[in-house]
């Protein structure tokens, strides 16, 4: 019996590489459906920044493996035009995950086995009804693997920065375009030759490249997928 017939509540899953707009598009899709949403780079993240707080070297598998297991983390919903806020051990965290170099230190951590067998099924029991859309880079590959929909959202590397670099100015903080590129080419690196679930779009997944494409444009056409699929 596979995992979809066993649970039955749909999903859609949108993998993709950092800045490719995933994140976006699945908090409307998310709005749109009125499903629940699970942001698996943010688990990553958490996982990296606990880490941090206690001391623990990106490199100790064993320390990390507890610690992923173990995340002391709630998700607290707010209204549809806000993302919520993100506790950590009791401490408001959900803008300092998003720091570079949490983001970084959460590719490192995403890239160990043992941390990411920790956080499957936590991630799979955010399958409830009415549905799930999944934010992520192995969602379509290994999480959900009979997912009703996947989608792969690409980029390039170059457009992905330039997002990231006035998301950050637009923040009132220092950025710099070339230090971004390089990072965000080394988090691809990283993300796409990992011995454990690499970065790729799963064989049945919708490849869509947003590199020329506005957020409308992207979910219009993801919603005619979920519509194909009966899904809404």
């Amino acid at each position: 019996m596979t995992l979809q017939s066993e649970n039955k509540v749909p999903v859609i899953t949108v993998d993709g590489p950092s800045g490719s707009g995933k994140g976006t598009i699945c908090r409307l899709l998310s709005q749109r459906l009125g499903w629940s949403l699970l942001d698996s780079g943010a688990l990553y993240r958490l996982t990296a920044l606990a880490a941090a707080h206690h001391g623990v070297p990106m490199d100790d598998v064993e320390a990390l493996q507890v610690i992923a297991a173990h995340l002391d983390v709630r998700f607290v919903a707010s209204d549809q035009n806000s993302e919520g806020m993100i506790l950590l051990e009791g401490e408001d965290v959900t803008h300092a995950i998003r720091a570079e170099q949490v983001g970084n230190d959460a590719s490192k951590v995403a890239s160990l086995g043992p941390v990411r067998e920790a956080l499957l099924q936590r991630q799979r029991d955010f399958a409830i009804a009415p549905g799930l859309i999944g934010d992520g880079r192995d969602m379509g590959t290994v999480v959900f693997p009979d997912a009703n929909l996947k989608i792969y959202l690409d980029a390039s590397a170059e457009v992905r920065a330039d997002r990231r670099y006035k998301q950050l100015i637009d923040k009132g903080l220092s950025a710099s375009l070339e230090d971004i590129l390089r990072d965000i080419r080394a988090r691809d690196d990283r993300d796409m030759n990992r011995a454990v679930a690499p970065l790729c779009p799963a064989d049945d997944a919708i490849i869509l490249d947003s590199t020329a494409m506005t957020i409308d444009e992207v979910l219009n056409r993801v919603l005619e997928e979920a519509r194909h699929k009966g899904l809404r």
